[in-house]
């Protein structure tokens, strides 16, 4: 038996923030100027009490709600978020509550960003192809908004709350559709991507002071910071090199590939990858215009996306890749069925 996935859905929350709204806060970060650098016209926000069980629990309804499986064919539940509900219990077992799903189940939270969708997919295979489970849900959901400083310039710009929701199943069919995988994780950049009072060794800090840096940024300890400059860097050294590795390991070229998937992280740092890997206009696929970057849930987005619109087909291979906090990288093939 082998895994494959069956079904993609995503939610999107219904708050808004458009770029209008951060022009008329910085007036030289125009509309225009965000949407060509960035390449993001709005991104969405979750509710002042709506949290990652709400929209987890959202974009896995609409999946049931499509016909791709009911609720009580779920055997395992994988829930990929970095903004759990709390600290304990896991979020997942909120979810499997919520939703009804069998007492029977496997339900877990992987902590993980923008490269979670790949380990969450790896595990997933491991679970079906290992015959621990036949169908598995799995679900990204990230507010990420809620913990962004409204004056922090440097941030506010990217990012936008979402969840999603793909379901994998166990199929007889002859070959792999899902696989091979690489991965790679470098813990020495997780300051650049981190909220320092954010767990047991720094908590939340009421009293946290408000600083500002060079370039006008505000925020505190309780914020997320990011070092955008390095993370550009990694990013360019890092996932040219890991498509490179996956490639190798399935023994095919750039040539055999249908489509290409990157975390959606922004157009500029987009077209640089696009550029230095020489990946034509036709197989490289950009969809973030009207949500933002969504951590864990940009990569299911432009898969739902694409099946939504007929853009890929039976047979065709897609390359998907995350990468960005932690550092953590990883990615696999999908040869679509």
């Amino acid at each position: 038996m082998y895994a494959t996935i069956k079904a993609v859905e995503y939610y999107l929350p219904e708050g808004v923030l458009p770029n209008s709204v951060i022009a008329s806060k910085w007036p030289e970060w125009t509309e225009k100027k965000i949407e060509s650098k960035i390449g993001i016209v709005e991104r969405r926000l979750s509710g002042e009490n709506e949290y990652t069980s709400d929209m987890a629990t959202t974009a896995a309804r609409k999946l049931f709600d499509s016909g791709a499986c009911s609720p009580e064919q779920i055997d395992f539940l994988i829930l990929c978020t970095q903004t759990p509900d709390y600290m304990l219990p896991t979020t997942a077992c909120i979810v499997q509550a919520r939703l009804g799903l069998a007492t029977t189940i496997g339900a877990v939270d992987v902590s993980l960003g923008c490269s979670g969708y790949i380990y969450s997919l790896g595990y997933a295979k491991g679970l079906i192809e290992t015959g621990q489970a036949e169908n598995v849900l799995l679900i990204t959901a990230d507010t990420y908004t809620k913990l962004i400083h409204p004056d922090d310039k440097s941030i506010v710009t990217l990012f936008g709350d979402a969840a999603s929701a793909t379901l994998l199943v166990a199929t007889d069919r002859p070959a792999p559709s899902l696989g091979p995988f690489v991965y790679g994780t470098d813990g020495a950049g997780a300051g650049n991507l981190i909220v320092p009072n954010s767990g047991t060794r720094s908590g939340y800090d009421p009293n946290a002071p408000l600083v500002e840096d060079t370039m006008g940024n505000k925020r505190t300890a309780n914020n997320l910071y990011m070092n955008g400059g390095e993370i550009f860097s990694f990013t360019l050294s890092t996932v040219p090199a890991t498509l490179e590795r996956l490639l190798d390991k399935a023994k095919i070229t750039l040539d055999d590939i249908d489509l290409v998937v990157f975390h959606q992280a922004n157009l500029y740092m987009l077209k640089h990858l696009q550029m230095k890997m020489d990946i034509p206009d036709e197989k490289f696929c950009v969809r973030m215009k009207h949500c933002g970057n969504t951590v864990s849930s940009t990569i299911p987005i432009v898969l739902s996306e694409l099946m939504a619109e007929g853009a890929v087909k039976s047979g065709q291979r897609v390359l998907l890749v995350g990468f960005g906090v932690g550092y953590s990288w990883g990615a696999t093939l999908v040869e679509w069925a």
